[in-house]
């Protein structure tokens, strides 16, 4: 398969559990990938993320955030000790992934799949960078690590998303 013709359904994760994660299991879901980092000056995003998490799953919005210790190594823990610290500081409840490396030549498959499709201006440049999904899988948009989870411009887009 192309990379033109590939969805986010296409690719596989591991979980912050060691389980694989297969994308697939989203289809006609809406997804917010997040590239997270615990001791970051964006880590109180995870708040927010949580609760635009829990005001539209229902909805068909899912957030899957993924730990990266590729800006400022701000994400050195261990995955037991990512869950623990996302739970018990943010009470975060959506899904976590393993570390990953979300920037240049060693990124993840699926980071360089979507970097290709937010183009350069759209890459992770920092933590928290969130990149939207469509219920099909088809890449919507980026927004930078500044955009909060329930800022005007991508709670927008969310409720779009979710409209369709």
């Amino acid at each position: 398969m192309t990379a033109a013709n590939k969805t986010l359904h296409d690719f596989t994760l591991q979980g912050l559990d060691g389980k694989p994660m297969p994308l697939s299991q989203f289809k006609g879901k809406v997804v917010l990938l997040v590239n997270t980092a615990s001791e970051c000056s964006y880590t109180p995003q995870y708040e927010r993320l949580e609760e635009l998490w829990l005001a539209n799953r229902e909805k068909g919005l899912v957030i899957v955030g993924v730990p990266s210790n590729d800006f400022g190594a701000q994400e050195p823990g261990s995955a037991n000790e990512i869950a623990s610290f996302c739970k018990l500081n943010y009470g975060v409840t959506f899904p976590l992934t393993e570390k990953l490396v979300v920037k240049g030549a060693a990124a993840h498959p699926l980071y360089q799949w979507a970097t290709a499709k937010a183009g350069n201006a759209g890459r992770p440049k920092w933590n928290f960078h969130k990149f939207l999904f469509g219920r099909d899988g088809q890449f919507i948009d980026w927004f930078s690590s500044r955009a909060l989870p329930k800022g005007p411009r991508l709670t927008a887009a969310v409720k779009e998303a979710l409209a369709t």
